[in-house]
């Protein structure tokens, strides 16, 4: 299904090198409610000051998006550029300035190359009349090796949206960019709290390396274009329009995991058995972002005394006598102690596998969460190791 009132452009403007595209807009033809989630990082590139500050009036018409450059630790004249960018944008479109949201993912720390921005911006513009919503996907990419892109159908609109990570991939809204398009009139109040849920449930519970961008950017704007009643919490089809939400930002958080830097592991890590679920979590996430853990997956070792230990310093409530930990259905530990028998070559087995889950019981409690994480390759210091080049 199509989402109805938007248009999608994606140019080469050769910002980091030449041979891809790199420059995106998406443009709503009427004015949308936005919402949006932002890195906690307490260093923000001047692209998400600049959106910070235009999101909190609820409304935004486009997202101009560049790869390459992510215009961070560039003082006064990086926000002088961001603002360059959308009103020039602006003008081509023939919406207000401050319509326009600014997003970037890149290399820190080194000026935008406005000559070349301003040289594009007219067949940015253009390209509207022709450009796809995965022409957007593709140049929003970085180290990415796919481009990532959802859509969702519901009763009477559509949701699509596109994501962009594969390292510096961390929970606190992760680290990547995302943009949402729904043709759905969604009420404006509620879509920041619709957002946020569904960020926490999906970006907010993977990791690929544990750090954490100056860009992270999440925007979700609707439009209301489908001609539907307005969408309102606590109704049956307000949380419809949530779970398809969490469905689909889910779904790109899982391609982000699969696509990390080097990756070739896809491990679902669920603790349960905690004395409640933010433990569960912030003891899974212990687990997800230790290094030995990771390089243990790549290595198809079944270490499961590098989970345990893990565990018991996530911070979470423990007690070692307690502890199972399965890989799949195999179960490695019981009570804290070696399971025994062939559990060694059985879990060996399980780990060869591109894709596998690791489950450790604490018996405290109720609580549960799972996360999503990847293993540690040689591919991965390889990659970062020549980011700039």
């Amino acid at each position: 299904m199509e989402v109805k009132g938007y248009k999608f452009s994606a140019v080469e403007a050769a910002i980091k090198k030449p041979g891809r595209l790199d420059l995106a807009l998406i443009f709503s033809e009427v004015p949308a409610n936005v919402a949006a989630v932002f890195t906690v990082n307490k260093v923000k590139a001047a692209p998400v000051l600049l959106s910070m500050e235009r999101v909190k009036n609820g409304k935004a018409q486009a997202v101009v998006v560049n790869s390459g450059n992510a215009n961070a630790c560039t003082g006064k004249r990086g926000l002088d550029d961001a603002m360059e960018t959308t009103r020039l944008v602006a003008e081509g479109l023939g919406v207000p300035d401050d319509s326009v949201l600014v997003s970037s993912t890149g290399v820190i720390g080194q000026p935008m190359p406005m000559e070349r921005v301003r040289g594009a911006v007219d067949k940015l513009v253009e390209g509207l009349a022709s450009g796809t919503l995965d022409g957007v996907a593709q140049a929003i990419m970085t180290t990415d090796t796919f481009p990532k892109l959802q859509v969702r159908n519901g009763d009477g609109y559509a949701i699509a949206g596109v994501a962009k990570g594969a390292g510096m991939i961390m929970p606190n809204m992760a680290t990547m960019l995302s943009f949402v398009v729904t043709d759905a009139a969604v009420d404006g109040v509620c879509l920041q709290q619709l957002l946020k849920e569904a960020v926490d449930s999906s970006f907010n519970i993977i990791s690929v390396d544990g750090d954490m961008s100056t860009n992270d950017t999440v925007v979700l704007m609707a439009n209301g274009v489908a001609g539907i009643p307005l969408l309102k919490p606590g109704t049956p089809e307000g949380e419809n329009f949530a779970a398809k939400l969490k469905d689909l930002l889910l779904a790109l958080a899982r391609q982000i995991v699969q696509d990390g830097e080097g990756a070739t592991k896809f491990v679902g890590i669920t603790v349960k058995g905690a004395v409640s679920t933010g433990e569960a979590k912030q003891a899974a996430m212990a687990v997800a972002n230790s290094s030995l853990v990771k390089t243990a997956f790549f290595g198809q070792d079944a270490n499961w005394g590098r989970i345990i230990a893990a565990v018991g310093y996530s911070g979470a409530q423990v007690d070692p006598e307690r502890v199972d930990i399965f890989f799949d259905d195999v179960r490695m530990a019981r009570d804290g102690i070696f399971a025994g028998g062939d559990a060694e070559e059985r879990g060996t087995i399980v780990l060869k596998n591109k894709e596998f889950s690791v489950t450790i019981d604490l018996k405290l409690g109720s609580g549960s969460a799972t996360v999503y994480t990847s293993d540690l390759s040689y591919d991965y210091v390889k990659i970062n190791a020549d980011y700039r080049t």
